[in-house]
C-alpha cells in the first residue's frame, strides 16, 4: 500500500503545459520540473534532514569518545542514559526512515514516473511532427533521443538535488563543527574548497561540451544500426555485409573516439581532485594531532576532524562523478533538443474546426509546391473533381502525382494555392479531421509489428467481428488469414506480421491494406498503385471488390499499369508538375500525346511505328 502510494504521486499521462516545449536546455528542465515540484520539493525536505542526520553521526561519535574518556565507568550509562538513548533513536529509527523516504520518492515516485512523463509527452509530441521530420533523420535516432532525454533529465536532475544537500550540510557542519574544536581547523578545509570549486569550474563546462559530441555520436551510431537492421532484406539481398559492417565500424569509431576525449579530461579532473583530497586529510589530520600536544583540542576533536575530512573526501569523490555525470546527462538532453523541440513545419491553425464531408468535391486551385527547393514540383495547377467522379492520375515518373496526393492529404503545406473539400480549405479544418475521410491504399504497403487484428482494425477501431470478417472476405484475404502462425503461436488474425509485415509476401500486406481501407469506408478514396503487388489471377478476383469500394465515392487512382485505370471516369495526365491532358481513355488515345505515347508503350507499340 505504501509503495502504491508513493508510485501514484506522478501521473504519467497527465497533459503537457500549453505551448511547445523550450530549446533551450534550462527552459527545457524547467518545463518538465514544474510539472512534478511537489516531488522535488519532498526530495529536497527529505534530503536536507538525511544529510544532517548523517553529520550528527560524527558528531556523537566525537562526544561518545570525549564522555568516555571524563565519565567513570560505573556511572557512565547512569549518567548519560538520556544522550545515548537520543542517539540510538536517530541511528535506529531516524536514519532509516529518512533514508527510506528517499529511496520511496527517487525509486517509486520519481524515477518511474517521471521519466515515463516526459518519454509519453515528447512522443506525442514527435508522432504529430510532419512526415518530412522523418524523412529527414533515422527512426533509431529518432527513438534513442527519445528514450534517453527522459532518462538523462531525471538522472541529472535527482542527482543534483542530492549533491547540493550533501555538499551545503557536509562543508557548513564540518566548518561549525571545526570552529567548535579550534578556528584553526578550518584553515585546511576552507582552502581545500575553494581549491575544489576552481577545479570543478575549470573541468566541468569542457566535459559538458564533450559529453554532448559523445552524445550526438552515441545518437548517429544508434540512427546506423537501426537502419541496417531496418533494411535488413536490401542488405542480404545485395551481399553487402562487408560494406554494411564498415558502415557500422566508422560509425563506432567515430563515437568510441568521442567517448574517449571525454574521458580524457574525466581522469584528469579525478587525478586532481584525489590529489587535493590527499592534501586535505594530511593537512587537517597533522594540524589536528599537532593541537591535541598544545592541548588546545581534546582527542574527540581529532576523532571528529579525521572522521569529517574522511567522509568528506569520500563524499568529494562522489560528487566529482555526480557533477561529471549530471553535466553528461545535460549532454544528452541537449542532444535530444535538436529532435524533440523542433518545430512543426504542418500544424492546425487555433480552433480549426473538424472537416465535413458531405458530397466529396475536390478542388485544386492554382496549387504550387516544390519541397523547399528552388523549382517548383506543382505549378499553379487547377483541377476540379465533381463529388463521385473517379479520377486517374498519369504520367512518368517524378510527374508529381504521389505529391499532389500528398498534398490533399496535407502531409504538407502548400507554397501557394489552395485545396477545398466540398468547399473548405483543408488548411483551415484539423488534420486529424482530413485523414478520417481519406481512406488510402498505398503502393508500399507497410504494416505495424502487431497482429493481423490490430491492424486492420486501424482502419475502424470500434469495428465489430461482422464488419471485419466481410472487409477481409471482400479482399480475398480469407484465403491465407486462417493458415497465419507466429514464432509465439498464435494464430490468425493473433498472428503478429513482423515489422513492417516482414513477415507476409506483397501480395498479402496489400489484401490487408484492402481489407483495412474497406473496413475504413471514408467518402474519399486514393489508391496509388492499389494492386501493384497481386498477380493476375488475385487481381481479378478482387476487382469486384474494389468496385464495391469506389462505389458513391470520389476516387483518384495512382497507377503505371494503364489498364487498371482506364476505365475511369476521366484521366489527368501529369508531367513535371503540370497537367498536359484531361480526357477518357478514348479521348486521350485519339489525341496522339504523351497518354498514347505512354499506352503503347505498355500494349507493345512505339508511335512512328506500324
Amino acid at each position: 500500500m505504501l509503495y502504491r502510494r508513493f508510485e501514484r504521486l506522478i501521473d504519467v499521462f497527465k497533459a503537457p503545459p500549453a505551448g511547445a516545449a523550450p530549446d533551450k536546455v534550462w527552459p527545457f528542465y524547467f518545463y518538465y520540473l514544474r510539472q512534478v515540484w511537489p516531488s522535488f520539493a519532498a526530495l529536497l525536505v527529505v534530503g536536507l534532514i538525511g544529510s544532517l542526520i548523517e553529520v550528527s553521526l560524527f558528531s556523537y561519535l566525537s562526544r561518545i569518545i570525549d564522555l568516555t574518556r571524563e565519565t567513570p565507568t560505573a556511572h557512565f550509562f547512569g549518567d548519560h542514559a538520556a544522550e545515548l538513548l537520543w542517539m540510538a533513536v536517530v541511528a535506529l529509527i531516524l536514519r532509516p526512515v529518512f533514508i527510506g523516504l528517499h529511496d520511496l520518492l527517487v525509486h517509486q515516485t520519481i524515477s518511474p514516473g517521471m521519466t515515463s512523463m516526459i518519454r509519453w509527452q515528447n512522443h506525442n509530441t514527435v508522432l504529430r511532427q510532419s512526415l518530412s521530420f522523418f524523412q529527414n533523420d533515422f527512426a533509431g535516432r529518432i527513438a534513442q533521443r527519445i528514450m534517453q532525454t527522459g532518462n538523462s533529465l531525471r538522472d541529472s536532475a535527482v542527482q543534483a538535488v542530492d549533491a547540493i544537500w550533501h555538499v551545503v550540510i557536509y562543508a557548513a557542519s564540518a566548518l561549525v563543527l571545526f570552529a567548535e574544536a579550534d578556528w584553526h581547523l578550518m584553515i585546511p578545509l576552507i582552502t581545500w574548497i575553494v581549491l575544489y570549486s576552481l577545479c570543478l569550474w575549470y573541468f566541468v563546462p569542457r566535459v559538458k561540451a564533450r559529453s554532448v559530441i559523445s552524445s550526438e555520436a552515441r545518437s548517429r551510431l544508434m540512427g546506423c544500426i537501426v537502419d541496417g537492421y531496418t533494411n535488413i532484406t536490401t542488405l542480404k539481398l545485395f551481399a553487402h555485409t562487408d560494406l554494411e559492417q564498415q558502415y557500422a565500424r566508422q560509425a563506432i569509431g567515430e563515437q568510441t573516439e568521442k567517448t574517449q576525449l571525454a574521458g580524457r579530461l574525466v581522469t584528469s579532473m579525478d587525478v586532481a581532485i584525489t590529489t587535493l583530497n590527499g592534501l586535505l586529510i594530511v593537512a587537517t589530520t597533522g594540524l589536528a594531532l599537532w593541537l591535541w600536544t598544545g592541548s588546545l583540542i581534546s582527542v574527540g576533536a581529532i576523532a571528529l576532524a579525521t572522521g569529517l575530512v574522511i567522509r568528506i573526501v569520500n563524499m568529494s569523490g562522489w560528487i566529482m562523478w555526480v557533477v561529471n555525470g549530471i553535466f553528461e546527462n545535460i549532454g544528452m538532453v541537449q542532444d535530444g533538443l535538436q529532435t524533440i523541440t523542433q518545430p512543426n513545419s504542418v500544424t492546425d491553425k487555433a480552433q480549426a474546426p473538424a472537416l465535413r464531408v458531405s458530397e466529396g468535391a475536390i478542388h485544386f486551385e492554382q496549387v504550387n509546391f516544390n519541397y523547399g527547393k528552388s523549382r517548383s514540383v506543382i505549378n499553379h495547377l487547377e483541377l476540379a473533381i465533381r463529388p463521385g467522379e473517379k479520377i486517374g492520375l498519369i504520367g512518368p515518373s517524378g510527374a508529381g502525382k504521389s505529391t499532389l496526393v500528398n498534398l490533399l492529404l496535407r502531409l504538407y503545406d502548400l507554397d501557394g494555392g489552395r485545396i477545398l473539400i466540398d468547399n473548405q480549405d483543408i488548411a483551415q479544418v484539423t488534420q486529424e479531421s482530413l485523414r478520417a475521410q481519406i481512406g488510402m491504399i498505398t503502393q508500399d504497403t507497410s504494416l505495424l509489428h502487431r497482429s493481423i487484428r490490430d491492424n486492420l482494425l486501424y482502419g475502424k477501431p470500434g469495428a465489430s467481428d461482422e464488419e471485419l470478417v466481410r472487409a477481409i472476405r471482400q479482399a480475398r484475404a480469407d484465403e491465407f488469414i486462417p493458415l497465419l502462425s507466429d514464432p509465439q503461436g498464435r494464430m490468425g488474425l493473433d498472428a503478429h506480421v513482423g515489422e513492417r509485415g516482414v513477415k507476409l509476401s506483397g501480395g498479402q500486406r496489400q489484401r490487408i491494406a484492402i481489407a483495412r481501407v474497406l473496413l475504413k469506408n471514408a467518402p474519399i478514396l486514393i489508391m496509388d498503385e492499389a494492386t501493384s503487388a497481386l498477380d493476375s489471377e488475385v487481381e481479378a478476383a478482387i476487382q469486384e471488390s474494389l468496385e464495391t469500394l469506389m462505389t458513391h465515392k470520389t476516387v483518384i487512382a495512382i497507377a503505371h499499369r494503364l489498364s487498371t485505370i482506364a476505365k475511369m471516369d476521366r484521366l489527368v495526365v501529369l508531367d513535371q508538375g503540370n497537367i498536359v491532358e484531361i480526357g477518357s481513355h478514348a479521348q486521350l488515345l485519339a489525341k496522339q500525346g504523351l497518354y498514347a505515347r505512354l499506352w503503347q508503350h505498355q500494349t507493345g507499340g512505339f508511335v512512328g511505328m506500324d
